[in-house]
């Protein structure tokens, strides 16, 4: 039985994801997943399905290599700057001038929306330098992997000048005419899901406020003792503050240039077409690995670390992203079984959404919950809207019309959505192993909030789509938000 692009394409992902919030396992739980997919399509044939395993593994290994790189050699670059004892300079620093919980939270979250550029640079920078700041106030790690996360994916798909900005201009169909860059630009303003969760996020940390499963997981562990799941690097130098801040920075404006670089900027190009054409995960690489130079030029003849001492940290710094490669090459894995090539999950969603496409006033919505439900099964934003955003164009046409420029906006809410409440997710992966948190933890605790703000954004779109208006999708939304906000601090006074 040939079960490509029917219903049953979404049985691995399901089993996965079940497995993995009933077991709390995600390696076993991700493998079962992805066996049972090569299965399906194998037609129960045990020794090709495992065969089909390994050769998608190799093929999605190979196709994400520099992500693999790049994880390495930041994790490089974080075992450098923990070792050197610039984390503890900046933690001793920050604990004297951060005063309270809000002051924490809101530290955490302006750093995160700064490193705009890529979100898994995000998490892993942002919950390594603020974890020991956090942990003073006792803020859990599963409230600061939400404000990583928070910060991470809604922050880079609404940044112009970001890995996500590049990603979405190269979904258009080769014989588009639209500019992409152009297109990502109009979407900003429409994408609900990212501005009402990032006014969200404000108002929680503003309010020093939590509800539902985040609540009982803060209560639970207000008393634990951070330090033994903390890293174990061996402060071996006398860092300073800047010995933080300038690799971090210097990172920041080499992933840019880079970005510039890979997009021809040398070869002719304008900066918006630098940005639109880079290949991202290539000048990650090149921006990481020039970083770590200037940190052994910045390092070694101060003598902050030994030139052993560095070395340590490379095996250190490798060690450190084994869990995170692992999982992110078996969420890989399985986003590979579902695509084209295989189960083809979205030869199924593109005929389900086509037969439906003559209720054009509907599509921002149904784009909306149909680009959530991808992500979610899947893992992953960018293969979503990879997906999604071609069959909008043929849904709507060529032209940027206000329709199709809230239904693309549409898609991206959806596909962030999806990837933020995903098990399997690589940027939630990465938000967990930035702020060293139970994977599953941060998963269940983060899901009603992010569950809530897609309430908002699905009704925001419906009602845009009706209306033909986005702005009053966008308003809609905020005023669902602000009317949400206002029962829950109703009913915790109430209960106060």
């Amino acid at each position: 039985m040939d079960v490509t692009a029917t219903v049953w394409t979404l049985l691995p992902p399901i089993i996965a994801i079940a497995l993995a919030l009933i077991t709390k396992e995600v390696y076993s739980s991700l493998m079962i997943g992805i066996l049972s997919g090569a299965l399906l399509y194998t037609g129960f044939h045990p020794l090709k399905a495992v065969e089909t395993t390994f050769t998608i593994m190799g093929s999605k290994l190979g196709d994400n290599i520099n992500i693999c790189i790049f994880l390495v050699l930041l994790g490089i670059l974080v075992s450098l700057i923990t070792k050197s004892g610039a984390s503890r300079a900046y933690g001793e620093w920050a604990v004297k001038t951060i005063r309270s919980r809000r002051g924490a939270s809101f530290a955490t979250s302006f750093l995160g929306m700064f490193i705009f550029v890529d979100d898994y640079f995000n998490c892993l920078t942002v919950g390594t330098v603020m974890r020991p700041v956090t942990d003073k106030y006792s803020i859990s790690r599963a409230k600061l992997a939400y404000i990583i996360d928070a910060t991470a994916a809604p922050v880079c798909i609404i940044a112009p000048i970001s890995s996500w900005a590049a990603a979405v201009g190269s979904s258009l169909p080769e014989s588009s005419t639209l500019d992409g860059f152009s297109l990502f630009l109009k979407t900003i303003p429409l994408n609900l899901y990212a501005l009402l969760t990032l006014a969200f996020l404000i108002w929680l940390m503003a309010a020093d406020f939590d509800f539902g499963p985040m609540k009982k997981y803060e209560l639970a562990h207000k008393d634990d003792d951070l330090s033994l799941i903390e890293e174990t690097h061996v402060v071996a130098g006398s860092g300073k503050v800047y010995d933080l801040i300038l690799p971090i920075s210097v990172l920041i404006v080499l992933c840019i240039a880079g970005m510039l670089y890979t997009g021809g900027i040398l070869d002719g190009a304008n900066v918006v077409e630098a940005f639109a054409n880079c290949d991202s995960s290539t000048a990650l690489v090149l921006g990481s690995f020039f970083t770590l130079l200037f940190t052994f030029v910045l390092y070694i003849p101060r003598k902050v670390l030994s030139f052993g001492q560095f070395c340590e940290a490379f095996t250190e710094g490798f060690k450190a992203m084994v869990p995170a490669i692992l999982i992110l090459t078996l969420a890989w894995t399985l986003s590979g079984v579902c695509r084209e090539e295989y189960l083809n999950i979205g030869g199924f969603v593109s005929s389900v959404v086509k037969a439906e496409s003559t209720i054009g006033m509907f599509m921002p919505a149904v784009f909306f919950l149909i680009a959530l439900g991808l992500a979610f099964a899947t893992g992953t934003s960018w293969g979503t809207f990879s997906i999604l955003i071609p069959i909008a164009i043929a849904v709507f046409g060529d032209a940027p019309s206000t329709m199709l420029v809230m239904t693309v906006a549409a898609c991206l809410s959806g596909a962030v959505c999806g990837d933020h409440i995903s098990p399997i997710s690589d940027t939630t992966i990465l938000a967990s192993a930035g702020a060293q948190c139970n994977h599953i933890d941060h998963v269940s605790t983060q899901m009603p909030y992010a569950l809530m703000i897609a309430a908002m954004s699905f009704v925001g779109f419906l009602v845009g789509g009706v209306t033909g208006n986005g702005i009053l999708a966008l308003g809609v939304g905020a005023v669902l938000l602000v009317l949400t906000i206002a029962v829950i601090t109703a009913r915790q006074k109430k209960k106060a």
